[in-house]
């Protein structure tokens, strides 16, 4: 009997111990930790003790003299409401260690415990012994590996103060954590050659059932342990120490440049593919992306961070050769600013965020609005073309001011559907799409023309520089490549019924001096191109919207080869009016604008989604990355306000309303882009936005009212 109740005790005491587990918070808030950035900011007045910005090769990083404490802060502030470390997630760093770097491990970061844990968890390994050492061995290190594993680990690891790190050598990364019964397990990848005076960028992803180490972008390392990474690994009172393990030994000797903590996710695809693979990056603490002053003492160079710093204060403060070295803190924007002897570089600054949408003009334009192009006339100021669909009163050229934009001049033009402004040399030039004709008679009843106009500095007005053949041109982009200047027009349709026709590559021809065809690409109711570099590649995409009988077109990616253009890819599209090409940190991507579903004569679909894509280099092509429902979208824009990024739509029609928002996005990480600002349009047709005087806009055209609006972004 006495047996029996102490059996039943025995199993209420489990259930008792699993149901405590059960109420272990995990974490919820699954967002990005960048944990170099949370050391470096806490005092921005100055560098930590023990720390400095060092740079090589043209990147700052940081570099760890001594395991200060300032590196070190509790796991509850950053892993917030929870006591159970993330049991998927990943780790981004990028770190420089040199040829001659010791042989020892040395940690890039750690997790430790509080002393009362290390102290129960000493007297749990006296009585465990060695022997469960000899039951966890992983099948990526071989028996006698491990016992050389096992002789590696500092004491304070046999005693179980270490709870997660991330440690390196010669030619092995480990990662290291605290495993059933405090037994310390090692994932150890060999064969990684990282002490070699370059930079690399490494992502460790730690799955339920694998552990992956991509370097540099290249295919990844894979090992399949024992047993998963434990999912109730307790981390109440613990602190992350960055560069150390919190004491000398095991302190990093090499440059460190990002280290991010990704609870909850395989970051691989947030960083790969990248144009510049080394130093890929999914955080970097802005301190670190300016370069830091170089100037001599003597015959050795020193930076200004290994200087006396000293600091005036206030609004406005001129740069110059006595002042080099000089810090300057403006208390209206928050920034600290150095001197490099003829201009002041950013070295902090309070960054934007956007808050509100105000609208700040109301533009009484002289008919409905395809198109704005806004742009920067030097000596003049800021400009926007308007491309008006009427022919009566041409289109209108406005000047910023500050009241808003003012009518500066009017061109003649024949239902313009868009402006492009370029500049070759310091000569700038504009270019309209028209679509209605016009007084030319060169032309057959068949074609349109479209007009090139110069910037005359003496007339202080655009004039006509050249004319080209169009058929419904509507869109032109101009780009350089190898120092040659291209202009591609999108030919939308010649006549009313026939859109599978040519659109045309001119090249500028210094000798005759005027564009040229160089090229002709097959298109079906071309309605934008969109020009892009990538790396040494140069891409040009179509936005193909109708072929005569369907909208469901493909759109077309084009890649230069041996000076023309030829085909990298193809991408079903739905009556595409618009590409837009943007970049988020190394990551590439292109959002296209579907306008509606057709087919013969069947019903439209105005309400559909339009589509990111983002670069797969490794794959070498554009893949999903995320759907938007739209309202025949007609135009995307994106920008950037501080380290915070955007989208914003032109929904132009619901298929019962012109009048209806369009809507702004703001770049979320792993959500994507969320919705933030329904702003109230009528027939939405382009945004653009711009600065000016240190504060941001966007102004919209209107295809259905003879206005245009220009919006305040608020930021604080």
């Amino acid at each position: 009997m006495s047996t029996l109740i102490l059996v039943q005790l025995l199993l209420l005491g489990l259930k008792v111990t699993d149901t405590t587990k059960e109420t272990w918070r995990q974490c919820a808030d699954l967002v990005p930790l960048d944990l170099l950035s949370f050391v470096l900011e806490r005092d921005t007045s100055k560098l930590a003790p023990g720390l400095h910005i060092k740079e090589v090769a043209g990147q700052r990083g940081v570099h760890f003299s001594s395991p200060d404490s300032s590196m070190s802060f509790p796991s509850s502030q950053l892993l917030v409401n929870c006591d159970l470390f993330p049991k998927g997630f990943s780790v981004v760093v990028t770190l420089r260690v040199a040829r001659n770097a010791p042989k020892r491990s040395e940690y890039v970061f750690s997790v430790m415990e509080p002393k009362n844990v290390q102290k129960r968890a000493v007297e749990k390994r006296e009585e465990d012994g060695g022997a469960s050492l000899e039951r966890n061995k992983e099948k990526s290190i071989s028996g006698e590996e491990q016992q050389r594993e096992k002789k590696r680990i500092g004491s304070d690891e046999q005693q179980g103060r270490i709870i997660l790190g991330l440690k390196l050598s010669k030619k092995r990364l480990h990662f290291v954590f605290k495993g059933h019964a405090g037994v310390i397990k090692h994932w150890v990848f060999r064969g990684i050659q990282l002490a070699d005076n370059q930079w690399h960028t490494l992502v460790l992803a730690v799955g339920s059932h694998h552990v992956r180490l991509t370097v540099d972008c290249n295919s990844p390392l894979e090992i399949v342990p024992s047993g998963p990474f434990p999912s109730d690994l307790n981390i109440q009172g613990s602190r992350f120490h960055i560069g150390s393990r919190g004491r000398w030994k095991g302190l990093f000797s090499g440059l460190l440049r990002q280290l991010v903590l990704v609870p909850g996710s395989d970051a691989t695809h947030q960083i790969c593919p990248s144009s510049d693979p080394q130093l890929a990056a999914l955080s970097v603490p802005p301190l670190l992306f300016d370069l830091p002053v170089v100037r001599r003492e003597g015959d050795r160079h020193v930076t200004s961070y290994e200087n006396e710093e000293r600091v005036s204060v206030g609004l406005e403060r001129s740069c110059s050769e006595l002042l080099r070295g000089q810090l300057w803190f403006n208390p209206l924007k928050k920034g600290l600013y150095l001197c490099d002897g003829t201009m002041w570089i950013t070295v902090l600054e309070d960054h934007k965020r956007l808050d509100y949408v105000l609208e700040h003009q109301v533009l009484t334009t002289s008919s409905e609005t395809h198109d704005v192009e806004v742009f920067q006339v030097p000596g003049i100021g800021l400009m926007a073309a308007m491309a008006h669909r009427s022919t009566s009163f041409g289109s209108a050229v406005y000047l910023w001011t500050r009241t808003g934009f003012q009518l500066y001049q009017n061109i003649s033009t024949y239902g313009a559907l868009a402006w492009r402004h370029f500049s070759m040399g310091k000569k700038m030039f504009l270019v309209v799409s028209n679509s209605g004709g016009g007084p030319d008679k060169q032309f057959s009843s068949e074609s349109d023309y479209s007009v090139i106009y110069k910037w005359s500095k003496r007339r202080k007005q655009f004039v006509h520089f050249q004319t080209l053949q169009t058929h419904c041109a509507r869109d032109w982009e101009a780009f350089s490549i190898h120092r040659h200047t291209y202009l591609a027009v999108a030919n939308h349709r010649q006549g009313n019924n026939n859109h599978t026709i040519n659109s045309v590559i001119y090249k500028w021809n210094g000798l005759t001096k005027s564009f040229e065809v160089h090229q002709l690409l097959r298109t079906s109711g071309a309605y934008d191109w969109e020009f892009f570099t990538v790396g040494p590649y140069h891409f040009l995409v179509v936005a193909n919207a109708f072929d005569g009988v369907t909208t469901s077109v493909d759109s077309v990616i084009y890649v230069w080869i041996n000076g023309s253009f030829q085909v990298f890819q193809t991408i079903k599209t739905f009556c595409a009016t618009d590409w837009e090409m943007f970049q988020i940190g190394s990551r590439v991507f292109l959002v296209v604008a579907n306008g509606h579903r057709l087919h013969g004569n069947g019903p439209s679909q105005y309400t559909i989604n339009s589509t990111i894509y983002e670069l797969d280099i490794s794959g070498q092509l554009f893949v999903r990355f995320q759907d938007i429902v739209t309202y025949s979208a007609v135009d995307w824009e994106f920008f950037s306000l501080g380290e915070e990024y955007f989208l914003v739509v032109a929904n132009s029609f619901n298929g019962e309303s012109y009048s209806l928002n369009s809507i702004l996005y703001r770049w979320q990480g792993y959500e994507g882009f969320v919705p933030i600002h329904w702003l109230p349009t009528i027939g939405c047709s382009d945004w653009e936005f711009f600065s000016s005087k240190g504060e941001s806009y966007l102004i919209y055209s209107s295809a259905k009212a003879p206005l245009s609006k220009v919006f305040m972004l608020k930021t604080y």
